[in-house]
């Protein structure tokens, strides 16, 4: 029986052993201890943030950003429309409505423009902008150098959603840098993971320093247990900080094999009509995944059909992300809209990307896809 290959499974292997090993051992089994602290620091460093703060989810740490920054009943935070759902589920947490934007069919990133006529309209109106948040797809970042000023000149602070995009550089600043806070993911799929978790990062100390108290239920710092706050249990532990810390010696070394595969990809889809790479040729980009975007009238085939070649060949294929604006949850949600998102989720379709692929593995792909461009002539 063929085994699967999976669209990106973590890279885990002896390193990330002994560095578990080596926290169990140490006796820091519970949600404090030595590596969360150096798990921090050295997230911070990679980012260029000056603090940082552990969570047990990328969608924790979102949460926590939007309550730290106000965000709640009355208010709204305006969210791309292509995105995981975790960003829309942190803003209706707080009891904010999200607000949707369309994307830049070139990158998937929040379309700037529209943007900018979304944030003029809201302020016109009187409503209360609790913070933009501009999504790193995929791995790429967004447009900051238009993008930041727009917020600034409204007076909207952004929160980086940088989920996907540990690693990557906008200009040369790292992902994670861009706005008053960012948050990132350590889940299962991501560039490096620590199973699940996720980590807020800032300049600003008195919003880490909020977050970190929100995420450890609110503690008074007293001998008894103090609550004069709602709080979360979201801290990540010190044993899933330790795998962190392994992973994260190894980032550069994982995002050059998923480039090098993007690169493969290129070569091969390069002499086929229709067909492209979602934000290729980004050189920050950390390459998490890769999308194909398939122009059907101009390829003679569809994304779909693709991804069932592959499927029957026991490789997963996903499509890009449903638009929330389309999600049955979401679907009375204001928005601002070009119909981009909903191309992409109609055209485009995510290849394995994963570093832990081997090369083996990496030959099934192509060589399948190949197969079926052959006989799609």
């Amino acid at each position: 029986m063929t085994a699967q290959i999976l669209l990106s499974p973590p890279d885990v292997g002896a390193l990330e052993e002994s560095y578990v090993l080596r926290a169990i051992r140490s006796g820091w089994i519970a949600p404090a201890g030595p590596d969360l602290v150096a798990f921090e620091q050295e997230i911070a460093e990679r980012t260029g943030t000056r603090y940082a703060v552990a969570v047990n989810s990328g969608t924790a740490a979102l949460h926590l950003a939007l309550l730290t920054l106000g965000a709640g009943p009355g208010q709204v935070v305006v969210v791309p429309t292509l995105t995981f759902a975790a960003t829309a589920n942190a803003v209706t947490y707080t009891g904010a409505e999200p607000v949707f934007v369309d994307c830049d069919p070139a990158t998937g990133n929040i379309d700037v423009e529209l943007l900018a006529d979304l944030l003029h309209r809201l302020t016109a109106a009187g409503e209360r902008i609790a913070a933009v948040i501009p999504v790193d797809m995929f791995g790429a970042c967004a447009d900051y150098d238009t993008l930041l000023p727009l917020c600034a000149a409204a007076q909207v602070p952004v929160v980086e959603d940088a989920a996907e995009a540990l690693g990557a550089t906008y200009r040369g600043r790292p992902a994670g840098s861009f706005g008053r806070v960012a948050a990132l993911s350590f889940n299962g799929n991501k560039i490096i993971t620590t199973s699940g978790g996720g980590m807020l990062v800032s300049d600003d100390a008195a919003l880490i320093e909020r977050c970190r108290y929100l995420s450890t239920q609110a503690r008074q710092p007293v001998p008894h247990y103090e609550h004069t706050d709602i709080g979360y249990n979201y801290r990540l532990s010190n044993l899933l900080a330790a795998l962190g810390r392994a992973q994260l010696s190894r980032l550069d070394e994982m995002m050059a094999r998923r480039r090098d595969l993007r690169e493969r990809y290129a070569k091969l889809f390069a002499a086929t009509p229709g067909v492209r790479l979602l934000g290729d040729g980004d050189p920050g980009s950390n390459c998490w995944l890769t999308i194909v975007v398939v122009d059907p009238a101009r390829a003679g085939w569809r994304a779909d059909e693709l991804a069932a070649h592959l499927a029957e060949r026991q490789i997963e294929t996903r499509p890009v992300w449903k638009p929330m604006h389309l999600q049955p949850v979401f679907d009375t949600a204001r928005t601002a809209l070009t119909g981009a998102a909903a191309r992409l989720f109609d055209q485009g379709l995510t290849l394995p990307s994963g570093s832990a692929l081997t090369e083996t593995q990496i030959g099934r792909v192509l060589d399948a896809t190949a197969q079926f461009l052959e006989t799609h002539r």
